[in-house]
């Protein structure tokens, strides 16, 4: 399984263990050493407490869907292999997954030019 940036999939969940899964959002790309073996993610959730939360609007993706709601958590990244990978769900527009990685950047103390 290749995945590309914007990709949706569900699949484990390593902050809850090893029987838990949710969808995350595939941020990485094609540059990124061992693509194909691993992959990093944005956690995506139906909660709507977080202030700093991305929501997902219907024009933001472009095929494929999710079946509640989501937003994306830009704070909340892992590194899935395939294994880790159940099914893909969909694929996020561009601008959604770059406002995403902006916003996971400035938690790291780097400015982005644009």
């Amino acid at each position: 399984m290749t995945l590309s940036r914007g990709t949706i999939v569900y699949g484990d969940d390593p902050f809850k263990g090893d029987d838990a899964a949710r969808p995350w959002v595939v941020i990485s790309t094609t540059e990124m050493p061992f693509h194909g073996d691993q992959y990093i993610a944005l956690t995506l959730t139906t909660q709507t407490w977080y202030d700093d939360r991305i929501p997902i609007n219907e024009t933001d993706l472009i095929d494929g869907g999710l079946p509640k709601q989501s937003s994306i958590l830009p704070w909340a990244v892992a590194s899935l292999s395939p294994d880790h990978i159940d099914r893909e769900l969909g694929t996020l527009d561009a601008s959604a997954v770059d406002d995403a990685v902006r916003e996971l950047v400035s938690y790291l103390g780097v400015s982005l030019l644009e």
